[in-house]
């Protein structure tokens, strides 16, 4: 009599160390596609390491020198009329208000639209939706003429204020393909204890959206910290300026340019990013699997 894996190996046609083999090479490919989609960050974080007159002459060497240093991190910390960590700072502030906004507004606003009752919901939804296919250049003049109306430019308000109005669609759409898959006999059984909506809100949907609400949160994180147009638009002053907007101040056109330093810079800029989602992770992979799904 055959064992069940000889049976195995006869229906399937292929032997176990067939099957190694190939297990063997799908992982060295991945490994090999891995280390080229990472090459550039690599060869950044060497670069951040090597004295200003070795960046460019180095090759496409990942390998630090061997006579590396600091002082491109020293130098580009301190490099500016300001801080560095001034500019962290404002791109801190203006990122996590942005994240509170987004998900305290954007999470009201697809309750709303995902379980209550009004007049004319199904159009507003349809015209929230239209919203999602306007470039944002389009809207770029108008909102720039109002806000500078309003004594805001050169102020954080405008990049931290329509946040709090709700004004990310994507969001919306994605938090109420979420809330409807929330059971709705949750709601009744609520109303059935005296609670009313915002209680339902509060009580029954944000502790259910946790994964929806913290992919919300990532990618307006990511969104924010890493915007370039924005700043640069609304914000003038340098004491203001953004991370984004202060590695632009090392490259100047009359060639005294400081490579070492915005190559240093810039690989500090990426790890709040790379902690904000490695401590997240878990949340956005089950926010984006669940979301639209019927449970």
């Amino acid at each position: 009599m055959t064992t069940d894996a000889e049976s195995l190996t006869v229906v399937t046609g292929s032997s176990p160390s067939r099957r190694r083999i190939m297990s063997v090479v799908a992982h060295a490919l991945l490994i090999a596609a891995s280390m080229v989609m990472l090459y550039p960050l690599l060869w950044l974080l060497a670069a951040s390491f090597r004295p200003g007159n070795e960046i460019f002459t180095s090759g496409v060497s990942v390998l630090p020198s061997l006579d590396w240093s600091l002082d491109s991190y020293i130098r580009g910390w301190n490099g500016l009329r300001v801080s560095f960590g001034q500019l962290f700072i404002n791109s801190f502030v203006i990122s996590i208000l942005s994240v509170a906004g987004n998900v305290i507004a954007c999470s009201l606003a697809a309750y709303a639209f995902a379980r209550l009752e009004f007049a004319g919901r199904s159009f507003w939804f349809a015209m929230m939706l239209m919203t999602l296919m306007l470039p944002y250049q389009v809207t770029l003049i108008p909102q720039y003429v109002l806000f500078l109306n309003m004594g805001w430019v050169n102020t954080f308000l405008p990049l931290v204020v329509p946040k709090f109005l709700a004004a990310d669609a994507f969001f919306i759409f994605l938090m109420v393909q979420f809330f409807r898959g929330i059971p709705k006999e949750l709601d009744e059984a609520a109303r059935m204890d005296g609670a009313g909506p915002w209680r339902i809100y509060w009580k029954i949907i944000l502790p259910l959206s946790m994964p929806v609400l913290a992919t919300a949160a990532i990618f307006t994180f990511i969104w924010t910290w890493d915007d370039f147009f924005g700043p640069l638009i609304y914000l003038s002053d340098l004491r203001q300026y953004t991370v984004m907007l202060g590695l632009r101040t090392f490259t100047d056109s009359t060639g005294m340019s400081d490579y070492g330093g915005m190559f240093a810079m810039s690989v500090l800029s990426l790890v709040p990013i790379f902690v904000f989602f490695l401590l997240f992770q878990r949340l956005l992979i089950e926010g984006i699997a669940t979301t639209g799904m019927k449970r």
